[in-house]
C-alpha cells in the first residue's frame, strides 16, 4: 500500500509538470503573435509599397532662394506695344479727340502750331508720353505748312541745334522726337550725326519713323549715345480698314515674339475709329499698351515739370 501511494503521487506531479509546460509554451506562442500583428503593419508603412493610395512626392522648386526654401519661378513679363500718334498740333478740334483715348500712348506734336503747345501740355496732364515730331527734308517736291522750319542737308551742326532748339521751346512738355517726313535727312549720316548732337544737348530720346529704306538715324544715336528705337508698324499708311487690320495683327506678332514693338499712326478720324475697335485684343492677348519712355526705361515727365 505504501508503495502504490508513493506510486501515484509521484505520477500526479509529472502530469501537473506537464500540463504547466504546455500552458506555459501555449502562453508564450500567443505572445509571440500579439507582437507580430502589432509589429506587421508599422513595417507596411514604412515602405510606402503596399498601400492603396501611396502619397504622391512633393516636386522640389528649380528656383532656390537664399535661403536653401523653394520659391516659385517668377513669370515673364508682358509685351508691351507702344501706340505713336503723328502730326498732331495743328488741328484743334481733331487734336481734342485723342486726349480722351482710354489707353496710354504718346503723342508726337508738330511744332508751331496753332494748338502745339496746349495739346502737348494737356495730353501731359493726361498721363501720355510726349515727343515732338521734327520737320525734315524729304526727297522730292513735297511740302506743307512746315516748310518754313524744315532740317535740310547742307545745313551746319548750329544751325541745325538752333533751329532744332527753337521746335523744342515751343513743345516743352516733350523729352524725346521723331522725323517728320525727312526721307532726304534721314539717309544723310552727316546731317543726322549733328541733329544727333542736338538731341543729346536737350537729353532727348529719338524715333525713327522710317520714311527711307536708307535711314541712318539709328546708327547717328548709338553713335552720339542717344538712346533710340525704331518704329515696327505704320497702321494706317494705307488706310483701307483691311489693311489697318493687318498692320495691327503684325504689331501685335511682333511684340508677342520680341516682348515689344512701336505702332505709328496718322491723327484722322477713321484711324482712331479703327484702333478704339481693335483695343480690346491686347487685354485677350495679355499685352500691355506703354508709352516709348516705357519701352526705354526712362522716367516719365508729368505735366508739374513744365
Amino acid at each position: 500500500m505504501p508503495g502504490t501511494s508513493a506510486g501515484g503521487t509521484g505520477s500526479g506531479r509529472k502530469r501537473w509538470g506537464w500540463a504547466a509546460l504546455m500552458a506555459g509554451t501555449f502562453l508564450a506562442g500567443l505572445l509571440v503573435v500579439g507582437v507580430a500583428l502589432i509589429r506587421a503593419p508599422e513595417a507596411e508603412r514604412s515602405t510606402g509599397e503596399t498601400l492603396a493610395n501611396p502619397p504622391a512626392a512633393i516636386p522640389p522648386s528649380s528656383v532656390p532662394s537664399e535661403n536653401g526654401a523653394a520659391v516659385p519661378a517668377k513669370a515673364p513679363p508682358a509685351p508691351r506695344l507702344a501706340i505713336v500718334v503723328d502730326d498732331l498740333g495743328y488741328d484743334p478740334v481733331r487734336d481734342a479727340e485723342w486726349l480722351d483715348f482710354p489707353e496710354r500712348i504718346t503723342v508726337s506734336v508738330l511744332p508751331h502750331g496753332p494748338s502745339s503747345k496746349s495739346f502737348a501740355a494737356s495730353a501731359r496732364t493726361r498721363g501720355f508720353g510726349v515727343i515732338l515730331h521734327v520737320p525734315m527734308e524729304p526727297e522730292g517736291a513735297v511740302t506743307d505748312r512746315t516748310e518754313p522750319f524744315l532740317l535740310r542737308r547742307g545745313m551746319t551742326p548750329g544751325e541745325i541745334a538752333e533751329r532744332f532748339a527753337r521746335m523744342a521751346a515751343d513743345v516743352p512738355q516733350a523729352n524725346g522726337a521723331s522725323n517728320h517726313m525727312g526721307s532726304a535727312f534721314t539717309s544723310d549720316l552727316g546731317a543726322m550725326a549733328a541733329f544727333a548732337q542736338a538731341l543729346k544737348g536737350k537729353g532727348f530720346f529719338f524715333v525713327d519713323s522710317v520714311t527711307s529704306a536708307g535711314t541712318v538715324g539709328f546708327i547717328a544715336m548709338e553713335q552720339a549715345g542717344v538712346p533710340a528705337m525704331r518704329r515696327d508698324v505704320f497702321l494706317d499708311d494705307d488706310g483701307r480698314p483691311e489693311e489697318m487690320q493687318r498692320q495691327w495683327a503684325a504689331a501685335i506678332s511682333l511684340a508677342k515674339e520680341r516682348g515689344q514693338a512701336i505702332l505709328l499712326c496718322h491723327p484722322r478720324r477713321e484711324t482712331r475709329k479703327a484702333l478704339l475697335e481693335l483695343l480690346p485684343q491686347l487685354r485677350r492677348e495679355g499685352i500691355l499698351p506703354v508709352t516709348v519712355e516705357d519701352l526705354l526705361a526712362l522716367p516719365a515727365r508729368t505735366a508739374q515739370e513744365h
